[in-house]
C-alpha cells in the first residue's frame, strides 16, 4: 500500500461562523479563511491545532452534497482525508480492498484546486483521498 498520511478530519457543521468561534475557543487557529466550493455547494474553513487539521464543511443550499448528511447527523465529524505518495496506486489498492468510490476525482477549491475523491467502506464509513 502506498503511504497514506492524514491531511484533515472533515467536520460537518450547520453554521460555520459559530463553529469557527467554538473551535477557536478550544485553541484552534484559522489556517485558511472560508472558501466557497461551488462544485459541492459548501463553505469550507480549515483550522489547525497541535499539528491536527480540521476542515469545517457547511452546506449553503438544499442541493449541497452534504445537505442530506446534515439532516441526518447534524454537527459531526464525518470523514478522514488522506494524502498519498502515489495517489493513483492508493486509489487502486483502496478499491481492491473494499472501498467504493462515491464520486470521481474532482477539483477542490479549498485545496488549491487539487483533485479529491470520496470513497466509502462498510466497515469505517467515508474517507477522502487527495490527488
Amino acid at each position: 500500500m502506498p503511504t497514506l498520511k492524514i491531511h484533515h478530519i472533515g467536520y460537518l457543521v450547520k453554521k460555520i461562523g459559530k463553529a469557527v468561534k467554538t473551535f477557536e475557543s478550544l485553541g484552534y487557529q484559522i489556517e485558511q479563511d472560508t472558501v466557497y466550493d461551488d462544485i459541492r455547494k459548501v463553505d469550507i474553513c480549515f483550522l489547525i491545532k497541535d499539528g491536527y487539521r480540521v476542515e469545517l464543511v457547511s452546506p449553503v443550499s438544499e442541493d449541497s452534497v452534504v445537505s442530506g448528511l446534515m439532516k441526518k447527523y447534524k454537527n459531526t465529524p464525518y470523514h478522514i482525508c488522506y494524502e498519498a505518495d502515489d495517489p493513483e496506486a492508493a486509489y487502486l489498492e483502496l478499491t481492491e480492498n473494499g472501498f467504493t468510490a462515491i464520486d470521481t476525482p474532482t477539483a477542490a477549491p479549498a485545496l488549491g484546486g487539487c483533485n479529491v475523491v470520496f470513497l466509502m467502506s462498510p466497515a469505517i464509513g467515508m474517507i477522502e483521498l487527495i490527488f
